[in-house]
């Protein structure tokens, strides 16, 4: 970027993908990434470097249905449905802009968001997903709802989350989230039964959702008690608590940003 250029305000993406075909969202040397392809997308359409940000950095498998994506504007790019038009246009398959907005300057698809749902799929029972097996993991056994809701309770609030997360990642960081709800909601979709694990935060740590839902297997299963879950919280220590679920059932579904910082 030249010194003559100066951001104008940020353009917003919310982006869909299929998770399954990439290496994860953000960019990585020689992986096939979510962000790679929208640098590269951007970069051939507004014939300059972007960098963008991301509201969560989602793992290998795990996909989304409204992840944030944010960049610097120099007022200089394409009518904004164009922009849209273009971006789909280029960015692959598995991908796909639904929305893009205005925001001020130094709005940060990361840091400016208030709060990230999380949704997990789950296919109970001995009868194999058709539909749905992209998107779900199938437990082959059943599982007891209202067990989970009980052992689920607990976790709302702020907490140290320090036994829900890689334990690489937690070294010498702060481990405290604030989790606003767990719903477990049964669904059904083209006919296959589901359980939804609905989780919202203001932020998440590295497979914070996917050892939750581990750990709330568990209990479904029949393997844990529902006040298990409790202790494994306050033990503060990852081998307390359960496995961590497969990606594939996991979707980062929605990221809530102040009202006032839309243009």
């Amino acid at each position: 970027m030249g010194e003559e250029q100066h951001a104008l305000g940020s353009l917003v993406l919310t982006v869909s993908y299929d998770g399954s075909r990439f290496s994860g969202f953000a960019r990585q040397p020689g992986c096939d990434t979510v962000q790679g392809h929208l640098e590269s997308a951007l970069c051939t359409i507004l014939r300059r470097d972007v960098e963008t940000v991301g509201a969560g950095r989602t793992d290998a498998g795990v996909h989304a249905r409204g992840q944030v994506v944010s960049f610097e504007s120099l007022g200089t790019e394409p009518e904004l449905s164009a922009l849209m038009r273009s971006l789909n246009a280029l960015v692959g398959d598995g991908i796909v802009v639904t929305q893009i907005r205005r925001s001020h300057p130094r709005f940060s698809a990361r840091f400016d968001a208030e709060a990230r749902e999380y949704r997990y799929r789950l296919v109970p029972g001995p009868i194999r997903p058709l539909f749905l097996a992209p998107v779900a993991w199938w437990t082959k056994h059943t599982l007891d709802l209202e067990a989970m809701r009980e052992a689920a309770a607990p976790l709302v609030g702020e907490h140290d989350f320090r036994s829900f997360c890689v334990s690489e990642s937690a070294r010498g960081r702060n481990t405290r989230r604030s989790i606003e709800m767990v719903r477990i909601v049964p669904e059904e979709h083209l006919g296959e039964h589901s359980l939804n694990i609905r989780v919202v935060g203001n932020s998440f740590l590295h497979s914070m959702v996917r050892i939750i839902v581990g750990s709330l297997v568990e209990v479904g299963s029949g393997r844990r008690k529902p006040e298990w879950m409790a202790a494994a919280l306050a033990a503060r220590d990852r081998a307390a608590a359960g496995p961590t679920a497969p990606p594939h059932g996991l979707t980062l579904w929605y990221v809530w940003y102040p009202e006032g910082c839309w243009l």
